[in-house]
């Protein structure tokens, strides 16, 4: 891999990242056209998947891209969709090189884009900068691979780990920095999803505020019976920003019709063993509705149940400068778990310092 190479991947990945929370089902890719050093063309997936990042470098580029290199950070598309194959687009535009970050594991492309380019005579360089390029689209590998979306699970507690008082006083424990930063990541997800405890408890909008931006992700809220406010922040608001409701069998058919009156999405999904949803099932559901980057803001009970079945792929924390005690309440659920060793371990990927807060990154541990 050239140093010149390597520069343009890093900037067509910048690009691709602004698509992330935008762009489901879709990945978020990045592309960069390059001729005698200079960039002629730039492209990112657009809001709703389309169009493509390639089609929009070519455009921009014009007649500059016959023979220029592409960098891409995701193979391009060789099947026909909505719209015509990338693929077939970059040999029409007389492109001469074309460098991949990552393959596509979709089983439509999964190679085929590269073929294609390579039977028309076009030099095609793959895996460059891969690990950040697979890192980038993890949510979109995880869907096509393990037919779920990735799940980020977001925690903030003081040292001692505890996310309100005994009287449940718990605004706020962090500081309006952490906040905000709290909110670039909702913006980033393609849902926010939280569990009925959390919607009767504090009445959440869980929007996007105070950044200027438009765009709003999907909430989601895991309630077996329906049981939540129906004067409450997402009721109100189901029509504006869409609201989808994971729900156990048998529901009382009235709650079912209020919800689905109010604007609301019901997705029925199965009941596990302990009587509650089953997180599998859910995000199964999530995934075949296109999901593939869902941010979890608990409560307890739905950040552990997630946890205990190894169903989180990064974990942020937000610890704050205080001590609440024994009696204040836990930021995790009982997950039943009596041996160290069979507890999945994370990965730190980041430790910095946010307003008078630390945000600590974690990534499940492959190994």
């Amino acid at each position: 891999m050239s140093g010149t190479d390597k520069r343009f991947m890093a900037l067509a990945l910048s690009l691709g990242r602004r698509g992330l929370g935008r762009v489901w089902p879709n990945p978020a890719v990045g592309c960069v056209i390059v001729k005698d050093g200079r960039v002629v063309g730039r492209g990112w997936t657009q809001p709703g998947g389309r169009p493509h990042a390639e089609i929009g470098a070519l455009a921009q580029a014009g007649r500059a891209a016959r023979g220029a290199t592409v960098y891409v950070t995701l193979e391009p598309c060789a099947h026909q969709g909505q719209t015509p194959p990338c693929a077939a687009a970059l040999v029409a535009s007389g492109v001469a090189r074309v460098v991949i970050g990552a393959r596509d594991p979709d089983p439509r492309v999964d190679g085929q884009g590269a073929a294609m380019l390579r039977a028309a005579g076009i030099d095609v360089a793959e895996a460059v900068m891969r690990t950040e390029a697979e890192a980038a689209n993890a949510g979109f590998f995880c869907r096509i691979r393990e037919g779920r979306p990735s799940v980020t699970l977001k925690l903030a507690a003081s040292l001692d780990g505890r996310i309100a008082t005994a009287g449940g006083e718990s605004q706020w424990i962090t500081g309006p920095e952490a906040r905000r930063h709290v909110h670039a990541l909702r913006a980033s997800h393609d849902a926010v999803m939280v569990g009925g405890g959390t919607v009767r408890a504090d009445d959440p909008a869980l929007t996007v505020r105070g950044l200027g931006v438009a765009h709003q992700p999907v909430r989601i809220v895991l309630t077996r019976g329906l049981d939540l406010p129906l004067d409450g922040a997402l009721a109100r608001t189901a029509r504006q920003v869409p609201v989808w409701l994971c729900h156990g069998v048998g529901v009382e058919p009235a709650l079912a019709e209020a919800w689905t009156g109010l604007g609301a999405e019901l997705i029925p999904c199965e009941i596990g063993r302990n009587r509650q949803l089953d997180p599998g099932s859910v995000l199964a559901a999530l995934a075949a509705r296109g999901l593939t980057r869902v941010f979890c803001e608990g409560g307890g009970a739905l950040a552990a149940s997630l946890l205990g079945v190894g169903l989180v792929d990064e974990v942020i924390c937000y610890s704050a400068g205080l001590a609440v005690g024994a009696e204040g309440r836990p930021m995790l659920g009982a997950m039943g778990q009596d041996r160290l060793a069979a507890i999945p371990r994370f990965a730190l990927a980041e430790v910095r310092a946010i307003g008078g807060d630390v945000m600590h990154r974690w990534r499940r541990d492959e190994q």
